[in-house]
């Protein structure tokens, strides 16, 4: 199967899936307005008393769908009749675009898992990565390449995972580089540019970590004592708690990618060359990064 396949399909879930939690969200804020308050929280954000809510809302329209099929009645009649949180014909139909968006981010996901399988990286080596499913690895192979990368540093540069003046790579300003582009009169210009891939970290960092850690992963081991290392180095126990986390967690993925790195390029038959760490300080897995 070629990546562009999975790449679109990726991206196609996540815009789903966004879309299905804003949806969520209105619904939520709806029930929340006619209780004459504000829930003011972000689309990401939803506590466990908006999710129950919303959970209710979502079996009420169930039951008045059927009553709908079973009865032969028009939709606000049978909402007048019903007992429960619904109570108007819009506030219906905002609960069935949830459900309709639910099923197609679940649709998404049959067929994401179908097409990862396809993919012999999945087979050797991602399978059976604790805390990593079907959509993380398809992010993971429609993101990556292999053949592109020669040595580690550039799944983790591509990854921003690389680090510019001591410091982990980010959208600061003097994090980014300069390159060429065309303007729109095709004149040369050349303008400010991240020198990562944002979409691949975010699902990095913000997803596949966490997962390893909830999952209690062999890589959630490295996390801890890399961290653990952090709080008692003279050069870092100063930091945050929360700097000396995003530190561990980092590491944590940079250690997952260079497995990831070395499996995949065995499989496809490609020479490995060691990292700088590892050639020149003789460092693996718990060397200081």
């Amino acid at each position: 199967m070629n990546r562009n396949v999975i790449r679109n399909l990726i991206r196609g879930f996540y815009d789903v899936q966004k879309l299905r939690i804003s949806t969520g969200n209105r619904i939520v804020a709806n029930f929340h307005a006619k209780l004459g308050r504000e829930p003011g929280q972000k689309i990401e954000e939803m506590d466990a008393e908006s999710k129950k809510i919303l959970e209710q809302l979502v079996d009420e329209a169930k039951l008045i769908t059927t009553a709908i099929a079973e009865k032969r009645s028009h939709v606000d009649t049978v909402i007048k009749k019903h007992e429960g949180i619904i109570d108007d014909e819009i506030e219906y139909e905002l609960v069935i675009d949830y459900l309709v968006l639910l099923e197609t981010e679940e649709r998404y996901t049959k067929t994401i898992e179908k097409a990862v399988k396809q993919f012999p990286i999945w087979q050797y080596f991602l399978s059976n990565v604790k805390g990593c499913g079907p959509i993380m690895a398809a992010v993971i192979i429609s993101e990556l390449d292999p053949h592109k990368a020669r040595h580690v540093s550039s799944f983790w540069k591509y990854a921003g995972l690389d680090v510019v003046n001591g410091e982990g790579r980010s959208r600061k300003k003097e994090h980014l580089t300069e390159i060429e582009y065309v303007n729109k009169n095709g004149e040369l210009a050349t303008r400010k540019s991240l020198t990562f891939n944002p979409f691949l970290k975010t699902k990095l960092i913000g997803v596949l970590g966490p997962s390893f850690l909830k999952s209690k992963s062999p890589y959630s081991t490295i996390f801890y004592d890399y961290r653990n290392r952090l709080e008692n180095h003279p050069k870092h126990k100063d930091k945050t708690r929360n700097h000396r986390k995003n530190m561990a967690m980092r590491y944590m993925i940079k250690m997952f990618l260079k497995d990831l790195w070395i499996a995949w390029r065995t499989l496809e038959g490609l020479p490995i060359e060691p990292d700088y760490a590892e050639a020149k300080l003789g460092l693996k897995h718990g060397g200081d990064n």
